[in-house]
């Protein structure tokens, strides 16, 4: 049942906290490529699915928690977040693997993956800010409930961001020419 204002996935999120499976899977289906469009954004799509799995084992855990003091998309994807932050964590903390093969790049990759590649090399915070923001389409408010900080700051990172990407892409046409 929707109450009057709450979004469907948020009403299926306090069904299946209820212990209704129907609405969990429900929920599931109606939020998982967000959260996998986020992942693969951030991280990489080759992270992406077990990142997304890993986030909904860890919102499925936590939905008899689920306030409703946010939207449940906003509060999964604050979860989203939080299971990349610890990702990154862990990959850091375990010694890394340095393969001898050069990695080859063939031409007339898409624009997609060309995007891709830019937002990976822009500093991690203003990445998310933008991500969530122009790709994902969530408002400022919500972008700064996901990432636990000031509307202020997710509006000046991605405000940076832009200014990176600009930037990125000017020097890489610039090299092109060459």
């Amino acid at each position: 049942m929707e109450l009057a204002g709450e979004d469907a996935l948020t009403s299926v999120a306090r069904a299946a906290a209820g212990g209704d499976r129907a609405a969990l899977a429900s929920f599931i289906r109606l939020a998982q490529t967000d959260v996998w469009r986020m992942h693969a954004h951030l991280y990489g799509t080759d992270l992406a699915d077990d990142l997304t799995q890993e986030t909904f084992l860890r919102a499925i855990g936590a939905l008899s928690k689920f306030a409703g003091r946010s939207s449940a998309r906003t509060w999964l994807m604050s979860i989203a977040r939080r299971t990349g932050i610890d990702h990154l964590r862990a990959k850091s903390a375990r010694p890394q693997v340095v393969s001898d093969e050069a990695d080859s790049v063939s031409p007339g990759f898409s624009e997609t993956v060309a995007l891709n590649a830019i937002l990976r090399d822009l500093p991690a915070d203003r990445r998310e800010a933008f991500v969530l923001t122009q790709l994902l389409g969530y408002s400022y408010a919500e972008a700064a409930t996901i990432a636990d900080c000031p509307v202020g700051t997710i509006r000046s990172r991605v405000a940076r961001a832009r200014e990176d990407l600009v930037i990125a892409t000017t020097g890489a046409r610039e090299a092109s020419a060459m």
